[in-house]
């Protein structure tokens, strides 16, 4: 019987294994792939063009500078990118309990819900990530240590995005056809990550850091990426995305334990 530390050396070896073939099978329509990344790259420069122009205006907004919003981009599109690329069916979960297509994983020895999030990876969401890159080595801390709380917001970002949406696309197993709501809520935290968190105030604030928890992405710039690391903060941000990690992979199982078949016949290796 394996022990729960070679179960998890097998389930890393598993998904590295994944992401191979995943790049592997992108890299094979090469022009393809690299259409859909670049064009996700200029797609984001678009906004960035924009908030360039705004800043032109107004030095400071509220505490908030020009290097803050280009990292809390930075931070937003490279935390999803990353997510996305590794863990490409977090999107796509809903679909895929709804239609009965988590039959293939079921009968496989790996825990069902990484082998799920695993088996696809997102073309697009590799921009994200180029892009997150690029706004770091233009507006970035060169510092080894600026460099580590860039990598630690990108950890606590992916994980807040991961896990939400695991938590949302599960409600497929107790309401059927969960994809519009799940395509909202996943909007909605996409788009307030990407806007400075001292716009919102009252309810709005209280909402933005506990039902769509974006604002534990927006504030990194201002909580973790300046030079006086705000502790309380960053204990709150890696405190909601461990409590996201749990409830959603509790959320997912609990879930799959209602998971009717949707009698596919299909093969995987």
């Amino acid at each position: 019987m394996l022990t729960a530390g070679r179960r998890t050396r097998a389930t890393l070896a598993y998904l590295w294994t994944c992401w191979k073939l995943n790049l592997a099978g992108a890299m094979e329509f090469r022009t393809s792939f690299l259409l859909m990344a670049g064009m996700m790259v200029l797609n984001n420069f678009v906004w960035i063009f924009f908030w360039s122009l705004f800043f032109q205006r107004f030095d400071v907004v509220n505490g908030w500078t020009l290097q803050d919003v280009m990292m809390l981009w930075a931070v937003s599109a490279g935390g999803f990118g990353i997510a996305a690329t590794l863990f490409g069916n977090m999107t796509r979960l809903a679909t895929l309990i709804a239609n009965g297509q988590l039959d293939v994983y079921l009968v496989q020895p790996k825990p069902v819900l990484p082998s799920v999030l695993a088996s696809r990876m997102s073309v697009t969401a590799i921009g994200d990530a180029a892009f997150s890159v690029i706004l770091y080595v233009m507006f970035g801390d060169g510092s080894w240590l600026g460099f580590a709380k860039y990598a630690l917001a990108h950890l606590v970002a992916g994980s807040i995005f991961l896990f939400f949406l695991v938590i949302m696309h599960s409600l497929a197993f107790w309401i059927g056809n969960a994809e519009g709501l799940t395509g909202q809520m996943f909007n909605a935290l996409l788009s307030v990550s990407t806007y400075p968190t001292d716009i919102f105030k009252g309810w709005a604030r209280v909402i933005v850091f506990t039902a769509v928890p974006a604002g534990f992405i927006s504030y990194m710039p201002i909580g973790l990426m300046r030079d006086a690391v705000q502790w309380d903060f960053l204990l709150g941000a890696l405190g909601m995305s461990a409590a996201l990690a749990a409830g959603g992979t509790w959320f997912f199982y609990a879930g799959l334990r209602r998971y009717s078949s949707g009698n596919m016949m299909a093969m995987r290796s």
